[in-house]
């Protein structure tokens, strides 16, 4: 594979299809450009679908520094607990539907939201003494997992659809990175007694990308042939404008380069105010330097890079 060309160096918000896995996309972009550093945000169930996050060449530097918040529109299946918490496990148990209302499922979200602890399903990729959990899963395996904190901001209620022979609800859900949709599932079940799975998963939305400007695994087959897949990359600059921008001097363009400390006779401009440890990007005429966090423990305001991202 050839080295990642620097309008390369950046994001493509890609829609998933079900039934590939995470890792599945990641190798699917790295034989269609050619790139070889790829990784993804965050991972999405090989059932699920919707918003994939894949940094290409330097991007892969900076996953950190982006949003943890995900979005999703999920199904929950009703009256009926599974082993893996969706509709492919073995049922635990099966339970009477016929008390559930709308006004009862509403009344158990203030439970599952602000901080919450989770214990991750063995379906997951937390690792126990080195071995993925969805790895020991499959060799018919169960361990103890210790729960996880996480932070689920709001759960809204969609669409009912329980009775004649139907026993499911669709809700939305905006939490943060790490949060098991399908333990939430689960867990929701339990509180209202009857027990629940997640039958339908749909990533709507990572950070500030959403499923409205994400591009089909077809769409860039298509503009890779047509030689304009660098259309679809958002570049680093432009991830990380959440940031403030400290403009240097070409002068001392090389040094932040090197991971050197940033003074203020290398800053051609900055922002008024910066608070102590804030995130910020470093920027030269030549472009994106480096991430750095901003210092005034010397008595006067510094910028110590966390990320070199140049050359």
């Amino acid at each position: 594979m050839k080295e990642c060309p620097q309008f390369m160096d950046g994001l493509i918000n890609i829609l998933k299809p079900p039934g590939m896995t995470s890792h599945d996309v990641v190798y699917f972009l790295r034989r269609l450009t050619g790139v070889k550093k790829v990784g993804h945000t965050g991972t999405l169930d090989p059932a699920a679908a919707g918003v994939l996050l894949l940094c290409l060449g330097r991007a892969t530097r900076v996953i950190e520094f982006l949003s943890g918040r995900k979005e999703y529109r999920a199904e929950i299946a009703f009256g009926a607990k599974t082993s893996t918490g969706d509709s492919f496990g073995e049922i635990v148990y099966t339970r009477s539907t016929g008390e559930l209302t709308p006004d009862g499922f509403k009344r158990v979200i203030p439970y599952f939201t602000g901080e919450i602890e989770q214990i991750p399903p063995m379906t997951s990729a937390v690792r126990h003494k080195g071995v993925k959990l969805y790895e020991l899963a499959r060799r018919g395996l169960e361990v103890e997992r210790e729960p996880r904190r996480v932070t689920i901001y709001s759960i809204k209620l969609v669409k009912w659809d329980l009775g004649a022979g139907k026993n499911t609800a669709i809700f939305d859900v905006s939490c943060s990175a790490g949060t098991y949709i399908r333990t939430l599932c689960t867990d929701i079940g339990d509180r209202l007694g009857c027990g629940a799975h997640m039958s339908f998963l749909l990533r709507t939305g990572a950070g500030s990308f959403t499923i409205d400007n994400s591009y089909t695994l077809e769409e860039l087959i298509d503009m890779s042939h047509a030689g304009d897949i660098h259309k679809a990359v958002i570049n680093m600059d432009e991830l990380l404008a959440g940031m403030p921008a400290v403009m240097v001097r070409d002068s001392a363009a090389a040094a932040v380069k090197s991971g050197a400390k940033l003074y203020a006779p290398g800053v051609e401009s900055a922002p008024g105010e910066l608070a102590p440890g804030q995130m910020v990007r470093l920027k030269s005429s030549a472009g994106l330097l480096a991430v750095a966090a901003a210092d005034y423990t010397e008595g006067r305001l510094i910028f110590k890079p966390v990320k070199v991202l140049g050359e």
